[in-house]
């Protein structure tokens, strides 16, 4: 995959969303090849239209610098490939799994990431200082 630019919407008040978020940032190592912005803020608003928006999940959502949306394993795979390395050959590894499998994980975590991992009141993760530019907080 060539280095190119993308954003990663995440769910605000999610906190394991938080923790993905933190997580990417700090091994995107080709500084601001990836972008940071909440799903319920005004760069989705702008980027994404509603007709699509309605039919996303609610927690990881990858708007690709050529305008494709990857949601659910797609974007989780995208998003480890981009960070290159080790992360990429679990891309590779994790892509050779079934779609539907690795989708039903997805949902599966998803639909208890509140209960187990909890919800925060803001959007944005607590990002270190030389991070935050990464990132789109627009309300």
């Amino acid at each position: 995959m060539r280095d190119s630019r993308y954003t990663l919407f995440y769910d605000g008040h999610c906190a394991l969303c938080h923790g993905a978020v933190r997580f990417v940032a700090k091994r995107d190592r080709r500084d601001r090849v990836i972008r940071f912005a909440p799903l319920h803020g005004a760069l989705f608003a702008e980027s994404i239209p509603k007709t699509e928006a309605g039919a996303l999940p609610d927690s990881i959502v990858v708007l690709t610098e050529d305008g494709r949306l990857l949601s659910r394993s797609d974007a989780v795979l995208h998003i480890l490939t981009g960070l290159g390395g080790g992360w990429r050959v679990l891309a590779r590894v994790g892509g050779l799994v079934p779609r539907a499998l690795l989708n039903a994980t997805y949902d599966g975590i998803a639909g208890v990431r509140y209960r187990v991992f909890g919800t925060r009141d803001e959007t944005c993760p607590v990002i270190p200082g030389p991070l935050r530019s990464k990132f789109d907080l627009r309300a």
